[in-house]
């Protein structure tokens, strides 16, 4: 066998090691399912075996799951349709089998002990619910759950219906719906690991439950079992009943996984648990089949999985060391971008024109170490070494040998490239520099630069610490190898890099820009404001565009508008939208968020409190009501505009990989996570052929804004959709 090795000891003792070759972490393929099925076999048959432990052979963990890189095969095409029952059938009985391999371990007749020394996490952790005894190192890092929800899947080999026979319900559909891990301790306490030892002993006390001879088989399946909280019970009908309103609640009904995973847990806790595990089989195949979990699968894992791994670097070039970075300008965002990338052991130098306040941008540093070191998730001593790291100062020598200058000023292009110079004069010569803007053309950006192939924008997202993208732009000038370098950085500092090519406004600001500008279209029609609002977020968006556009700053979107609308020459004071805008921010000194004041009014925890009462009368509300329909046709206006002006992205070459424009969207904007991202928004939701018709439709009613490129057209005639012309997938 390749992925498993038996050892049988004389007291009859078999110790199955579970270490997949070539991985750093034990996943769950098709022919760890083959060999798992011949070790059933084997303990079964073999009268020698009075008993099993099943423990890694990786100092890693015990096993992460099922290889979601093989989910979307499981499924096969996700634009085949399962046109008969025939079809579902084989999909049932291909996402089954992994479910009846564990309910044959359970079932063997021989006791099964499972000692987990690392994470153990979905079909990983399905595994150690199958067997008859778990046990578990003492060690808090170590991480124990089902987090298949997040990716818009459900546990789908035993998960939901072991876990609440082993917890309660109620425990088990709060681990299940929000993919929640624990620790072994409070694995422990809730019921689903039966010892906590010290790490390196597992195996060893596992071993000793076996030679106690114990029962071979698991509670459910005793004569007279019952679920103690199933849901005619108080507690379980609370799960039945309120869990149903409280997902609704949370998700906007957008998420079909966690409405599939409260029906695994209503009627398979009312089944014996062979048909309740058939009833979870059919549920996770229904799942597969949504768009949702298909996009959700291959944008928040496979994608994401690849692009932290480089996998948008360009080839033939050597990994490029960052050891030293120089962050000219400490304000917000300067001084974030010094905290992640010192938390990342890279040696920092944040320069700003005082030493006040340079050190004022350490101080965020400063100030985050600290809330960790109080919250016992930083010790002491690795705070004041980060902290360490950070040089404040005025000196531009100091960058002499950095690797790396990233300059984090206000978006003045004049100020910049003064900057740029002053840098490349005391910068070395393969050292590379990058600009943090969100707007402002990167090759125009160059022309301060004396090496513009080794000029490059590097795009940050604020807060810089919880915002995990970063938006790689290259200008006309920009070498392939900078680009490398750029991506070696933002690995290092663990963020996700995506690359596009120049463009005002790039790929994120551009797109997202359509949100808030469509929700300011709906408001001068005399759509009600709270209307607006909630359909943004029921889009699945995570603010509504009028808070967008507080949070970006009214005087922010006035500048950028004027300056937008110089480009096209026309007057942005004429138009109906920067009226509004302008209205409400000049005439009336309502800036946004950062003033406590804008569309929106703030209590003092910055939080919105309400819409400002004197928005609607002034608009003129001509909608106050909105029922399905307008729903629907809303939803549609926010999200489809997006997706336009995303595949006009596509055709003037900004963006050419559909993983970065999927995994960017979400991770830049929020676009509806549920969806994959724009571009699996309209492969898997729509067809490229449904959606140019419904951007027809659109454009004749609300506007040109609406109206298919010429690309998606092209696409539509020939059958295609983003992942297959342009590849990736």
């Amino acid at each position: 066998m390749e992925n498993f090795k038996i050892e049988v000891d004389a007291d009859g003792i078999a110790l199955i090691t579970f270490d997949v070759p070539g991985k750093s972490m034990n996943t769950i393929s098709g022919a760890v399912m083959d060999e798992l099925h011949q070790l059933i076999t084997q303990i079964r048959s073999d009268a020698a075996i009075a008993g099993a432990i099943i423990a890694s052979g990786k100092s890693s963990g015990f096993c992460a799951g099922f290889d979601l890189n093989e989910i979307s095969k499981l499924a096969g095409d996700p634009n085949a349709e399962i046109s008969s029952d025939d079809d579902f059938k084989a999909l049932f009985e291909r996402t089954f089998a992994l479910s009846k391999l564990y309910r044959e371990l359970e079932t063997c007749g021989k006791p099964v002990a499972c000692a987990i020394e690392g994470l153990a996490m979905g079909g990983g952790l399905e595994l150690a619910l199958a067997c008859h005894y778990r046990v578990v190192a003492d060690n808090p890092k170590i991480k124990l759950g089902l987090p298949e929800a997040k990716v818009g899947v459900l546990p789908g080999a035993g998960g939901t219906q072991r876990l609440p026979r082993l917890i309660g319900v109620q425990n088990a559909a709060l681990m299940i719906l929000q993919g929640q891990d624990k620790s072994p301790q409070e694995a422990k306490a809730l019921g689903f690991m039966n010892e906590v030892v010290a790490p390196g002993t597992t195996v060893e006390a596992a071993r000793a439950w076996l030679l106690t001879k114990p029962a071979a088989g698991a509670p459910w399946d005793s004569k007279g079992y019952r679920v103690k909280d199933g849901p005619y019970t108080p507690a379980g009908a609370m799960i039945a009943i309120g869990g149903n309103a409280m997902v609704s609640g949370q998700t906007n009904l957008n998420y079909p996984a966690q409405r599939h995973i409260l029906s695994c847990l209503y009627e398979g806790l009312q089944l014996p648990m062979d048909a309740a595990l058939r009833v979870e089989a059919r549920y996770f195949a229904k799942t597969l089949l949504t768009p949702q979990a298909q996009g959700m699968v291959r944008s928040l894992f496979v994608s994401m999985q690849a692009l932290a791994k480089g996998g948008n670097r360009p080839a033939g070039f050597a990994p490029y060391e960052v050891k030293k970075v120089a962050v000219i300008g400490a304000g917000l965002m300067g001084a974030g971008i010094g905290y992640v990338q010192a938390k990342a052991g890279v040696e920092t130098v944040l320069i700003d024109v005082t030493s006040e306040a340079a050190e004022k941008g350490k101080d965020y540093s400063r100030r985050l170490v600290e809330k960790d070191v109080g919250r016992g998730k930083l010790s002491k001593e690795k705070g004041e070494a980060l902290l360490a790291l950070i040089t404040p100062t005025t000196d531009y020598s100091t960058i002499a040998d950095a690797d790396l200058v990233i300059e984090a000023v206000y978006e003045n292009p004049e100020l910049k490239a003064d900057i740029t110079r002053k840098a490349e004069a005391v910068l070395g010569e393969n050292a590379v520099f990058g600009s943090n803007t969100s707007t402002l053309p990167i090759t125009e950006l160059a022309r301060a630069s004396v090496r513009p192939d080794k000029f490059i924008g590097i795009h940050f997202f604020s807060p810089v610490e919880r915002m995990n993208l970063v938006e790689i732009i290259l200008g006309k000038q920009t070498s392939q190898e900078t680009l490398a370098k750029a991506i070696d950085y933002v690995l290092k500092i663990r963020k996700t890099p995506i690359a596009v090519n120049d463009s005002r406004g790039f790929y994120t600001s551009r797109c997202f820009a359509t949100y808030t500008t469509e929700g300011l279209e709906m408001l001068a029609e005399g759509i009600a404001p709270a209307i607006i609002e909630n359909v943004g977020r029921q889009s699945g968006m995570p603010m509504g565009p009028l808070e967008v556009s507080d949070s970006v700053g009214l005087d922010t979107l006035i500048k950028v508008g004027t300056q937008l609308a110089l480009i096209e020459q026309r007057n942005y004071a004429d138009d109906p939208l920067g009226k509004i805008v302008k209205w409400v921010a000049e005439d009336n000194g309502r800036v946004g968020r950062k003033a406590g004041k804008g569309f929106y009014e703030y209590d003092e925890k910055g939080k919105p409190a309400r819409i400002w009462p004197e928005l609607a009368p002034h608009i003129g509300i001509k909608i106050a009501e909105c029922p399905p329909d307008l729903k629907q046709e809303l939803v549609k206006r926010l999200l489809i505009r997006q997706c336009v002006e995303v595949a006009r992205c596509f055709e003037e070459g900004v963006i050419t990989d559909p993983r970065d424009a999927d995994v960017g969207s979400i991770l830049a904007w929020g676009f509806a996570p549920y969806s994959g991202g724009c571009i699996s928004y309209m492969d898997l939701f729509w067809g490229i052929p449904a959606f140019v018709a419904e951007t027809d439709r659109l454009a004749d009613r609300y506007g040109d804004r609406f109206r298919p490129n010429q690309l998606l057209r092209d696409m539509a005639a020939k059958g295609e959709n983003f992942y297959q012309r342009f590849g990736r997938s």
